[in-house]
Protein backbone atom coordinates (compact mmCIF):
# COMPACT_ATOMS: atom_id res chain seq x y z
CA UNK A 1 0.00 0.00 0.00
CA UNK A 2 1.30 3.41 -0.96
CA UNK A 3 1.87 5.83 2.37
CA UNK A 4 -0.81 9.22 2.20
CA UNK A 5 1.16 12.08 1.64
CA UNK A 6 0.87 14.18 4.67
CA UNK A 7 -0.05 18.37 3.06
CA UNK A 8 0.43 20.90 5.15
CA UNK A 9 -1.53 24.33 4.36
CA UNK A 10 -0.14 27.49 3.39
CA UNK A 11 -1.22 28.67 7.06
CA UNK A 12 0.02 26.00 8.94
CA UNK A 13 3.51 26.65 7.71
CA UNK A 14 3.40 30.23 7.89
CA UNK A 15 3.01 29.99 11.65
CA UNK A 16 5.24 27.50 11.91
CA UNK A 17 7.79 29.80 10.12
CA UNK A 18 6.75 32.16 12.22
CA UNK A 19 8.00 30.24 15.45
CA UNK A 20 11.25 28.78 14.34
CA UNK A 21 11.86 32.25 12.57
CA UNK A 22 11.33 33.54 16.54
CA UNK A 23 13.43 30.38 18.15
CA UNK A 24 16.20 30.15 15.51
CA UNK A 25 16.75 34.30 15.73
CA UNK A 26 17.45 33.97 19.48
CA UNK A 27 20.92 31.76 19.11
CA UNK A 28 21.56 31.52 14.90
CA UNK A 29 24.96 34.12 14.95
CA UNK A 30 24.51 37.46 12.82
CA UNK A 31 26.55 35.02 9.73
CA UNK A 32 24.12 32.67 9.40
CA UNK A 33 21.28 35.38 10.21
CA UNK A 34 22.60 37.07 6.84
CA UNK A 35 22.19 33.93 4.80
CA UNK A 36 18.67 34.46 4.95
CA UNK A 37 18.27 38.05 4.72
CA UNK A 38 20.51 37.87 1.27
CA UNK A 39 17.65 34.69 0.33
CA UNK A 40 15.01 37.75 1.24
CA UNK A 41 16.42 40.41 -0.77
CA UNK A 42 16.44 37.98 -4.11
CA UNK A 43 12.52 37.09 -2.96
CA UNK A 44 12.24 40.69 -2.84
CA UNK A 45 13.00 42.07 -5.91
CA UNK A 46 11.77 38.93 -8.18
CA UNK A 47 8.25 39.61 -6.26
CA UNK A 48 8.30 43.16 -7.43
CA UNK A 49 9.47 42.30 -10.52
CA UNK A 50 5.96 40.02 -10.45
CA UNK A 51 3.54 42.36 -8.96
CA UNK A 52 2.67 44.50 -12.11
CA UNK A 53 2.82 41.04 -14.14
CA UNK A 54 0.08 39.42 -11.34
CA UNK A 55 -1.87 42.58 -11.91
CA UNK A 56 -1.97 42.20 -15.77
CA UNK A 57 -2.13 38.53 -15.41
CA UNK A 58 -5.32 38.33 -13.18
CA UNK A 59 -7.09 41.60 -13.66
CA UNK A 60 -7.17 41.99 -17.02
CA UNK A 61 -8.97 38.67 -18.01
CA UNK A 62 -11.98 39.52 -14.84
CA UNK A 63 -12.88 42.93 -15.99
CA UNK A 64 -12.88 41.02 -19.29
CA UNK A 65 -15.47 38.57 -18.26
CA UNK A 66 -17.56 40.96 -16.05
CA UNK A 67 -18.08 43.03 -19.14
CA UNK A 68 -19.63 40.57 -20.87
CA UNK A 69 -22.69 40.28 -18.97
CA UNK A 70 -25.79 42.36 -19.77
CA UNK A 71 -28.58 43.72 -17.88
CA UNK A 72 -29.89 45.21 -14.97
CA UNK A 73 -29.06 42.30 -12.63
CA UNK A 74 -25.62 42.17 -13.27
CA UNK A 75 -25.16 45.85 -12.66
CA UNK A 76 -27.08 46.12 -9.48
CA UNK A 77 -25.42 43.27 -7.88
CA UNK A 78 -21.79 44.36 -9.00
CA UNK A 79 -22.65 47.59 -7.53
CA UNK A 80 -23.85 46.18 -4.52
CA UNK A 81 -20.99 43.81 -3.82
CA UNK A 82 -18.47 47.11 -4.50
CA UNK A 83 -20.01 49.32 -2.30
CA UNK A 84 -20.05 46.95 0.45
CA UNK A 85 -16.36 46.14 0.45
CA UNK A 86 -15.66 49.52 0.21
CA UNK A 87 -17.92 50.21 3.60
CA UNK A 88 -16.09 47.44 5.23
CA UNK A 89 -12.81 48.70 4.30
CA UNK A 90 -13.76 52.26 5.76
CA UNK A 91 -15.54 50.55 8.93
CA UNK A 92 -12.04 48.68 9.27
CA UNK A 93 -10.20 52.04 8.92
CA UNK A 94 -12.44 54.08 11.31
CA UNK A 95 -12.33 50.92 13.99
CA UNK A 96 -8.47 50.80 13.03
CA UNK A 97 -7.35 54.32 13.90
CA UNK A 98 -9.93 54.79 17.06
CA UNK A 99 -8.95 51.26 19.01
CA UNK A 100 -5.27 50.74 17.48
CA UNK A 101 -3.10 53.20 19.26
CA UNK A 102 -3.65 52.53 22.04
CA UNK A 103 -3.14 48.48 21.02
CA UNK A 104 0.14 48.97 19.55
CA UNK A 105 1.44 52.07 22.32
CA UNK A 106 5.10 51.68 21.90
CA UNK A 107 5.63 49.30 19.40
CA UNK A 108 6.39 52.18 16.49
CA UNK A 109 8.79 52.34 13.68
CA UNK A 110 12.08 51.23 15.54
CA UNK A 111 9.84 47.74 16.45
CA UNK A 112 10.21 46.35 12.39
CA UNK A 113 13.08 49.16 11.42
CA UNK A 114 15.55 48.05 13.26
CA UNK A 115 15.95 44.51 10.99
CA UNK A 116 16.84 46.73 7.50
CA UNK A 117 20.50 46.91 9.93
CA UNK A 118 21.36 43.56 8.64
CA UNK A 119 22.91 43.47 5.25
CA UNK A 120 22.48 41.09 2.93
CA UNK A 121 26.06 38.94 1.76
CA UNK A 122 24.96 40.23 -2.31
CA UNK A 123 21.91 41.50 -3.99
CA UNK A 124 20.45 41.29 -7.45
CA UNK A 125 18.34 43.51 -8.44
CA UNK A 126 15.29 42.66 -11.01
CA UNK A 127 13.10 46.26 -12.20
CA UNK A 128 9.84 45.77 -13.02
CA UNK A 129 8.48 46.18 -16.68
CA UNK A 130 6.35 48.68 -15.77
CA UNK A 131 5.34 50.50 -12.36
CA UNK A 132 2.03 49.59 -10.85
CA UNK A 133 -0.26 52.13 -11.53
CA UNK A 134 1.13 51.57 -15.63
CA UNK A 135 0.18 47.82 -14.87
CA UNK A 136 -3.48 48.75 -13.64
CA UNK A 137 -4.33 51.07 -16.28
CA UNK A 138 -2.78 48.73 -18.82
CA UNK A 139 -5.05 46.41 -17.05
CA UNK A 140 -8.28 47.86 -17.04
CA UNK A 141 -8.07 49.05 -20.52
CA UNK A 142 -7.27 45.62 -22.35
CA UNK A 143 -10.22 43.88 -20.61
CA UNK A 144 -12.74 46.78 -20.68
CA UNK A 145 -11.63 46.63 -24.66
CA UNK A 146 -11.65 42.86 -24.93
CA UNK A 147 -14.97 42.93 -23.48
CA UNK A 148 -16.39 45.93 -25.84
CA UNK A 149 -15.31 43.75 -29.07
CA UNK A 150 -14.97 40.13 -27.71
CA UNK A 151 -11.60 39.44 -29.36
CA UNK A 152 -11.18 35.81 -29.04
CA UNK A 153 -7.76 35.80 -29.61
CA UNK A 154 -7.06 38.82 -27.50
CA UNK A 155 -9.14 36.79 -24.85
CA UNK A 156 -7.53 33.27 -25.40
CA UNK A 157 -3.94 35.22 -24.67
CA UNK A 158 -4.60 36.91 -21.43
CA UNK A 159 -6.32 33.51 -20.14
CA UNK A 160 -3.12 31.67 -20.91
CA UNK A 161 -0.69 34.55 -19.37
CA UNK A 162 -3.31 34.38 -16.50
CA UNK A 163 -2.30 30.29 -16.32
CA UNK A 164 1.45 31.38 -16.46
CA UNK A 165 0.62 33.89 -13.98
CA UNK A 166 -1.01 31.33 -11.62
CA UNK A 167 1.28 28.60 -12.07
CA UNK A 168 4.50 31.11 -10.62
CA UNK A 169 2.36 32.03 -7.76
CA UNK A 170 1.44 28.39 -7.19
CA UNK A 171 4.93 26.62 -8.22
CA UNK A 172 7.68 29.43 -6.78
CA UNK A 173 5.83 32.25 -4.85
CA UNK A 174 3.69 29.78 -2.03
CA UNK A 175 6.23 27.14 -1.66
CA UNK A 176 9.34 30.06 -0.72
CA UNK A 177 6.56 32.59 1.31
CA UNK A 178 7.57 30.50 4.40
CA UNK A 179 10.90 30.62 4.07
CA UNK A 180 10.26 34.69 3.47
CA UNK A 181 8.58 34.93 6.24
CA UNK A 182 11.21 32.52 8.69
CA UNK A 183 13.76 35.45 7.54
CA UNK A 184 11.69 38.20 8.10
CA UNK A 185 10.89 36.91 12.25
CA UNK A 186 14.80 35.65 12.34
CA UNK A 187 15.90 38.98 11.83
CA UNK A 188 13.48 40.77 13.48
CA UNK A 189 14.07 38.30 16.86
CA UNK A 190 17.90 38.92 16.43
CA UNK A 191 17.53 42.64 16.56
CA UNK A 192 15.24 41.84 20.12
CA UNK A 193 11.38 43.10 18.21
CA UNK A 194 9.76 40.24 17.07
CA UNK A 195 8.13 39.82 20.84
CA UNK A 196 6.64 43.31 20.24
CA UNK A 197 5.54 43.05 16.86
CA UNK A 198 3.83 39.02 17.58
CA UNK A 199 1.76 40.49 20.84
CA UNK A 200 0.83 43.58 18.56
CA UNK A 201 -0.31 40.81 15.68
CA UNK A 202 -2.10 39.05 18.26
CA UNK A 203 -4.40 42.31 19.04
CA UNK A 204 -4.75 43.18 15.61
CA UNK A 205 -6.37 39.89 14.81
CA UNK A 206 -8.96 39.84 17.99
CA UNK A 207 -10.39 43.33 16.78
CA UNK A 208 -10.56 41.99 13.45
CA UNK A 209 -12.42 39.06 14.09
CA UNK A 210 -14.87 41.26 16.70
CA UNK A 211 -15.21 43.55 13.18
CA UNK A 212 -15.83 40.14 10.96
CA UNK A 213 -18.76 39.53 13.49
CA UNK A 214 -20.20 42.75 13.52
CA UNK A 215 -20.23 43.08 9.79
CA UNK A 216 -21.74 40.08 9.66
CA UNK A 217 -24.65 41.03 11.45
CA UNK A 218 -24.94 44.34 10.18
CA UNK A 219 -25.36 42.69 6.47
CA UNK A 220 -28.14 40.48 7.23
CA UNK A 221 -30.04 43.42 9.35
CA UNK A 222 -29.87 45.41 6.45
CA UNK A 223 -30.71 42.69 4.18
CA UNK A 224 -33.11 41.23 6.74
CA UNK A 225 -35.20 44.68 7.00
CA UNK A 226 -35.54 44.85 3.36
CA UNK A 227 -37.26 41.01 2.38
CA UNK A 228 -39.16 41.33 5.68
CA UNK A 229 -37.11 38.56 7.80
CA UNK A 230 -35.61 38.06 10.80
CA UNK A 231 -32.07 38.67 9.95
CA UNK A 232 -30.42 36.11 13.17
CA UNK A 233 -32.29 33.34 11.70
CA UNK A 234 -31.47 34.20 8.07
CA UNK A 235 -27.60 34.71 9.31
CA UNK A 236 -28.14 31.09 11.59
CA UNK A 237 -28.98 29.32 7.93
CA UNK A 238 -25.79 30.71 6.50
CA UNK A 239 -23.69 29.06 9.64
CA UNK A 240 -22.69 26.03 7.16
CA UNK A 241 -21.43 28.20 4.27
CA UNK A 242 -19.65 30.26 7.00
CA UNK A 243 -17.35 27.01 8.64
CA UNK A 244 -17.22 25.33 5.18
CA UNK A 245 -15.58 28.63 3.75
CA UNK A 246 -13.54 28.36 7.63
CA UNK A 247 -11.94 24.76 6.61
CA UNK A 248 -11.75 25.28 3.24
CA UNK A 249 -10.19 29.05 2.77
CA UNK A 250 -11.53 29.22 -1.18
CA UNK A 251 -14.38 31.29 -1.77
CA UNK A 252 -15.15 28.83 -5.38
CA UNK A 253 -14.94 25.37 -3.38
CA UNK A 254 -17.61 26.66 -0.76
CA UNK A 255 -19.78 27.75 -3.55
CA UNK A 256 -22.15 24.71 -3.78
CA UNK A 257 -23.05 25.07 -0.23
CA UNK A 258 -23.70 28.77 -0.13
CA UNK A 259 -25.86 28.44 -2.92
CA UNK A 260 -27.87 25.44 -0.72
CA UNK A 261 -27.76 27.87 2.07
CA UNK A 262 -29.28 30.88 0.32
CA UNK A 263 -32.10 28.95 -0.95
CA UNK A 264 -32.83 27.89 2.53
CA UNK A 265 -33.34 31.62 3.34
CA UNK A 266 -36.15 31.60 0.31
CA UNK A 267 -34.25 32.84 -2.70
CA UNK A 268 -35.34 31.42 -5.80
CA UNK A 269 -33.14 29.29 -7.99
CA UNK A 270 -32.88 31.86 -10.83
CA UNK A 271 -32.01 34.52 -8.47
CA UNK A 272 -29.22 32.11 -6.26
CA UNK A 273 -27.66 30.81 -9.37
CA UNK A 274 -26.68 34.09 -11.02
CA UNK A 275 -25.54 36.34 -7.23
CA UNK A 276 -23.64 33.81 -5.59
CA UNK A 277 -20.86 32.27 -8.45
CA UNK A 278 -20.61 35.94 -9.38
CA UNK A 279 -20.32 37.12 -5.56
CA UNK A 280 -17.73 34.69 -5.14
CA UNK A 281 -16.01 36.57 -7.13
CA UNK A 282 -16.65 40.13 -6.78
CA UNK A 283 -17.61 40.69 -3.36
CA UNK A 284 -14.74 40.50 -0.87
CA UNK A 285 -15.86 42.63 1.70
CA UNK A 286 -14.36 41.01 4.72
CA UNK A 287 -11.09 40.39 2.28
CA UNK A 288 -11.29 44.36 2.49
CA UNK A 289 -12.10 44.50 6.21
CA UNK A 290 -8.86 42.52 6.89
CA UNK A 291 -6.49 44.24 4.67
CA UNK A 292 -7.17 47.86 5.40
CA UNK A 293 -7.04 46.84 9.41
CA UNK A 294 -3.55 45.05 8.86
CA UNK A 295 -2.52 48.31 6.36
CA UNK A 296 -3.45 50.78 9.17
CA UNK A 297 -1.80 48.95 11.76
CA UNK A 298 1.64 48.26 10.16
CA UNK A 299 1.62 51.84 9.12
CA UNK A 300 1.54 52.92 12.91
CA UNK A 301 4.36 50.63 13.75
CA UNK A 302 6.42 52.22 10.90
CA UNK A 303 5.53 55.36 11.82
CA UNK A 304 4.31 56.29 8.40
CA UNK A 305 1.92 59.13 7.80
CA UNK A 306 -1.54 58.49 6.71
CA UNK A 307 -4.65 60.25 6.63
CA UNK A 308 -8.34 59.64 5.56
CA UNK A 309 -8.31 60.62 1.82
CA UNK A 310 -5.00 58.71 1.56
CA UNK A 311 -7.20 55.17 2.63
CA UNK A 312 -10.32 56.27 0.85
CA UNK A 313 -8.30 56.01 -2.68
CA UNK A 314 -6.57 53.14 -1.49
CA UNK A 315 -9.86 51.10 -0.75
CA UNK A 316 -11.45 52.20 -3.20
CA UNK A 317 -9.27 50.76 -5.40
CA UNK A 318 -8.59 47.48 -3.23
CA UNK A 319 -12.58 46.92 -4.18
CA UNK A 320 -12.06 46.78 -7.80
CA UNK A 321 -8.31 44.98 -7.13
CA UNK A 322 -10.53 42.44 -5.31
CA UNK A 323 -12.36 40.73 -8.66
CA UNK A 324 -8.82 39.31 -9.60
CA UNK A 325 -8.69 38.03 -5.99
CA UNK A 326 -10.45 34.77 -6.20
CA UNK A 327 -8.03 33.03 -8.88
CA UNK A 328 -4.60 34.09 -6.51
CA UNK A 329 -3.59 30.81 -4.34
CA UNK A 330 -2.73 32.32 -0.96
CA UNK A 331 -5.95 35.25 -0.71
CA UNK A 332 -6.46 38.18 -1.96
CA UNK A 333 -2.99 39.93 -0.48
CA UNK A 334 -1.37 38.75 -3.53
CA UNK A 335 -3.78 41.07 -5.67
CA UNK A 336 -3.11 43.57 -3.30
CA UNK A 337 0.61 44.07 -2.80
CA UNK A 338 0.94 46.63 -5.81
CA UNK A 339 -1.86 48.93 -4.57
CA UNK A 340 -0.09 48.89 -1.16
CA UNK A 341 2.98 49.57 -2.84
CA UNK A 342 1.63 52.38 -5.02
CA UNK A 343 -0.83 54.09 -2.83
CA UNK A 344 0.56 53.58 0.69
CA UNK A 345 3.96 53.52 0.12
CA UNK A 346 4.56 49.72 0.90
CA UNK A 347 8.04 48.27 0.85
CA UNK A 348 9.74 45.12 1.39
CA UNK A 349 9.16 44.61 5.29
CA UNK A 350 5.78 45.62 5.34
CA UNK A 351 4.88 43.41 2.06
CA UNK A 352 6.21 40.72 4.06
CA UNK A 353 4.69 41.30 7.42
CA UNK A 354 1.33 42.18 5.49
CA UNK A 355 1.26 38.75 3.73
CA UNK A 356 1.99 37.25 7.37
CA UNK A 357 -0.39 38.84 9.28
CA UNK A 358 -3.32 38.10 6.58
CA UNK A 359 -2.80 34.99 6.23
CA UNK A 360 -3.05 33.78 9.85
CA UNK A 361 -6.65 34.92 9.31
CA UNK A 362 -7.45 33.65 5.91
CA UNK A 363 -9.68 31.51 6.13
CA UNK A 364 -11.88 33.93 8.49
CA UNK A 365 -11.93 36.64 5.78
CA UNK A 366 -12.97 33.93 3.60
CA UNK A 367 -15.61 32.85 5.21
CA UNK A 368 -16.77 36.49 5.95
CA UNK A 369 -16.76 36.97 2.39
CA UNK A 370 -19.01 34.12 1.34
CA UNK A 371 -21.77 34.50 4.09
CA UNK A 372 -22.45 37.96 2.61
CA UNK A 373 -23.07 36.65 -0.44
CA UNK A 374 -25.96 35.09 0.99
CA UNK A 375 -27.19 38.80 2.14
CA UNK A 376 -26.75 40.32 -1.28
CA UNK A 377 -28.64 37.24 -3.07
CA UNK A 378 -31.55 38.35 -0.69
CA UNK A 379 -31.60 41.88 -1.73
CA UNK A 380 -31.11 41.42 -5.18
CA UNK A 381 -34.00 38.59 -4.67
CA UNK A 382 -36.49 40.98 -3.67
CA UNK A 383 -35.35 43.87 -5.82
CA UNK A 384 -35.92 41.11 -9.39
CA UNK A 385 -38.36 38.91 -7.45
CA UNK A 386 -38.85 35.15 -8.45
CA UNK A 387 -39.16 33.81 -11.87
CA UNK A 388 -36.69 36.91 -13.20
CA UNK A 389 -33.84 34.98 -15.00
CA UNK A 390 -30.93 37.18 -15.11
CA UNK A 391 -30.53 36.84 -19.49
CA UNK A 392 -34.28 38.72 -18.59
CA UNK A 393 -32.86 41.42 -16.55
Amino acid sequence: MEKKKIKIGLLPRIIIAIILGIVFGLFLPRSMVRIFVTFNSIFSNFLQFLIPLIIIGLVTPAISDIGKGAGKLLLITVLIAYCDTVFSGLLSYGTSVTVFPKLIGGTTAESVAEFENIEPYFSIQIPPMVDVMAALVFAFTLGLGMAFFGSPSLKKFADEFKDIIVKTIEVVIIPLLPVYIFGIFLGMTHTGQALQVIKVFISIIGVIFILHVFLLVLQYCIAGGIVGKNPFKLLGKMLSAYFTALGTSSSAATIPVTLECTKKNGVSDEIAGFTVPLCATIHLSGSCLKITACAVALMMMQGMTFDFWMFLGFIMMLGVMMVAAPGVPGGAIMAALGVLAAMLGFGEQEQALMIALYITMDNFGTACNVTGDGAIALVMDKLFHRGVSPAKS
